[in-house]
């Protein structure tokens, strides 16, 4: 069998790239006379923007660390051992780039148990050892401290957790066998599944230590200082540190049975991480660590030959790093500076984008509408938000006072955007009203100003055909909660010149939003796939197909809703308008539902009523459904809606519309919370044999988002 250095030498021949993190070891006295003491640094070389990770290298200098400390506890010339990592940064877990070019079984084999037997012999020294948690803590980095007799924990600790179930791994180097040992299952449950299928929820110091993962908490500014008085304290014997008896009885079912409850809602059984990883936490019941880190062995290299981890990855890598350098934008220099924002509108989406536009840029913003009473309620509801970060702590009295300063509303919009750099509508939906608009903005605007749209699926040349300069029109599509979904699509009109589209991304960035450029095509990139997904399903439930047969058909793709409950989210009148107006683009493929217009006109929000808590198909909306006869199953449903969606998207790609097939992805991950386990879509189209089926070939290159050939 090979050894740990052979295993580790293996793996780092397929992966040269590799960022290296180097473990120094060095001596001191501790305070107190509690005697000698070796500490292991994790340090890359690099600042805090680049973390530090474990690929095999990095693994192996570790080991060669720890066989210089064995050594030395061995023959008594130390009394403990502890580890801790860069200013900022204690280590984020495993180097993804070395996991993407695996191609064999053995090789994914190889990474777990390297893993695992290094950071075991953490736990095997002849003295203690302690984990000082000094900054960011991620998967292996978390996991290799659980290996630790001890763990301190930084207040000022910005993020900490355990994310392999989010990109579609488990926590392979101990996590999932040694946490619900540490804390219980209960509250593993919730690090390892909760936290991450709800879209990787970080932790912080303070909670890290209330979960009982750290033993001590203490402020950041001298966290190591004072993380080495609590050690000679505790190796003194001055300190007993008491864990938590731990129930490994009925209490242990209830948690997993409740972390297979939190995976079924979350992702429908249609990723196998978060299982694999239940299954571990359950079997670790019986306290033989040995045989968890054996599971994780197995459940990492199966995952890592999987298609839904390199759907994660790749949707995480989309997210990162597409998403932050987006394709096609123009140089940078070209923007002009934005000192005052206006907003055309004051609704819930307008006063949204003023709040967003506020808080991100903190310059003026003015909203106008057509009366006094709706430009109040605007501004009314920006300071209501803002005294609603007042209360929550997330900003101070004299920042409440400057941000409420800041925003106006008017009337009249000569007095409002004279000096506006950036002015953004949010009105009614028509483009006579929009054409209205922006002819009414152009007449007072400086002659610099950017005009944006958040339309939704209009066409942004028409609307800047009637202007004097069409080419400073814009389209800057939110999604909705603005505040939440981190989606901007922004659209070039045909005249759209590239000083005000360069304005346009400088301006997304500075709101902090994942920004995609999209041709000028009827309702851009989400709406068009959500509506032909949609209309598909609602076409089948037209020609006769139960309700609740249709929606159960694509539960297998794991979405974070059903189809009937986004569109009550999205508003079933504004769903029949976009259906209305791609209809009219593309006839052929998308139809009108004479049902969901029927449902529109009774004025129903919806196709459900909650009244047992669940959804249940309203009675009333039921009695307004005309199906026919042809009735389907729900393998033919997903079948026909699968195709649907792989044909449109492969004549959005013939068209332009974007780049490339990273940007539908990036935009469905981003803009309607499409799960990393897919990769948005085209990965999960193309490992199911849909893009070739439909289109003859596959969206995305072997290798890319899967196993490399």
């Amino acid at each position: 069998m090979s050894t740990t250095a052979e295993l580790l030498k293996q793996a780092s021949d397929l992966f040269p790239d590799e960022v290296v993190t180097q473990a120094h070891v060095r001596h001191f006295d501790l305070p107190l006379g509690a005697g000698r003491f070796a500490l292991i640094t994790l340090d890359n070389g690099l600042d805090h923007t680049k973390p530090t990770t474990f690929g095999p290298a990095s693994l192996a200098n570790l080991d060669a660390a720890i066989d210089q400390v064995e050594k030395e506890a061995a023959d008594g010339e130390i009394v403990g051992a502890g580890l801790t990592g860069k200013p900022f940064i204690f280590a984020v877990g495993a180097d993804l780039k070395g996991v993407e070019i695996l191609k064999e079984y053995e090789h994914a084999l190889a990474i777990g148990k390297g893993g695992h037997e290094v950071f075991k012999r953490l736990s095997k020294l002849a003295v203690p050892t302690f984990a000082y948690y000094n900054g960011a803590a991620m998967g292996g980095g978390v996991e290799v401290g659980l290996h630790c007799t001890y763990r301190t924990v930084s207040a000022a600790l910005p993020a900490f957790s355990l994310p392999e179930v989010f990109l579609g791994l488990v926590p392979g180097w101990g996590g999932c066998a040694l946490l619900p040992n540490l804390i219980g299952p209960e509250k593993a449950v919730s690090v390892i599944i909760e936290n991450s299928l709800n879209q990787n929820k970080q932790l912080k110091g303070k909670q890290v230590y209330e979960l009982g993962i750290a033993d001590a908490l203490f402020e950041g500014a001298d966290f190591l200082e004072q993380s080495l008085i609590w050690t000679a304290t505790v190796l003194k014997g001055e300190i007993q540190i008491e864990r938590p008896v731990i129930d490994r009885g009925e209490a242990w079912d209830q948690a997993v049975a409740k972390g297979r409850f939190i995976a079924d809602s979350k992702v429908h059984g249609a990723a196998p991480a978060a299982y694999r990883a239940l299954d571990i936490i359950a079997a670790a019941k019986n306290g033989d660590l040995q045989q968890g880190y054996d599971a994780e062995d197995k459940a990492l290299a199966d995952l890592i030959m999987g298609g839904e981890l390199r759907s994660g990855i790749y949707a995480f890598n989309l997210v990162q790093k597409r998403g932050k350098r987006p394709a096609g934008a123009p140089d940078k220099n070209l923007a002009r500076p934005v000192t005052k924002v206006g907003v055309v509108g004051a609704g819930l989406m307008a006063s949204q984008l003023a709040l967003l536009f506020l808080r991100r840029l903190e310059v003026p913003v003015v909203l106008t509408d057509i009366d006094q009473e709706r430009v109040d309620k605007g501004v009314g509801y920006v300071h209501a938000e803002i005294d609603k970060l007042l209360g929550k702590g997330r900003i101070n009295q004299d920042k409440a006072n400057r941000l409420k300063a800041l925003v106006s509303g008017v009337l009249d919009k000569a007095e409002g955007f004279a000096d506006a750099d950036f002015i953004i509508e949010a009105v009614f939906e028509e483009i006579g009203v929009k054409q209205q608009v922006f002819a009414e903005v152009e007449a007072v605007a400086p002659a610099h100003a950017i005009f944006a749209t958040n339309t939704s699926s209009l066409s942004v040349s028409e609307m800047a055909s009637k202007l004097k300069n069409p080419e400073r029109v814009v389209g800057f599509h939110f999604f909705n909660p603005v505040a939440v979904l981190p989606l901007l699509e922004i659209v070039r009109g045909e005249k759209t010149d590239d000083a005000s589209l360069a304005t346009a991304f400088a301006v997304a960035k500075k709101l902090k939003k994942t920004a995609v450029l999209t041709k000028d095509a009827p309702a851009f990139v989400v709406n068009r796939i959500l509506t032909r997904f949609m209309g598909e399903i609602q076409n089948v439930i037209d020609e006769g197909t139960p309700v609740d047969v249709a929606e159960k058909a694509v539960e297998p793709l794991g979405l974070p809703m059903s189809p009937l409950v986004l569109l009550e989210l999205v508003g079933p009148a504004i769903g029949l308008h976009v259906s209305e107006t791609l209809n009219r683009a593309f006839p052929d493929r998308f139809t009108v539902s004479p049902n969901l217009a029927a449902v529109v006109k009774a004025g129903k929000r919806g196709f459900y009523v909650y009244d047992s808590g669940k959804p249940e198909l309203d009675p009333e909306v039921a009695a307004l459904l005309k199906q026919g006869d042809s009735v389907l199953t729900e393998e033919q449903v997903r079948t026909r809606v699968l195709d649907a969606v792989a044909q449109e998207i492969g004549i959005m790609l013939d068209e332009g519309v974007v780049a490339e097939a990273q940007d539908i992805d990036l935009c469905l991950i981003t803009g309607a919370g499409w799960p990393f386990h897919l990769g948005g879509i085209t990965p999960y189209l193309d490992r199911e044999g849909v893009s070739e089926r439909v289109n003859g070939k596959r969206f995305l290159a072997q290798g890319v988002a899967s196993i490399p050939a």
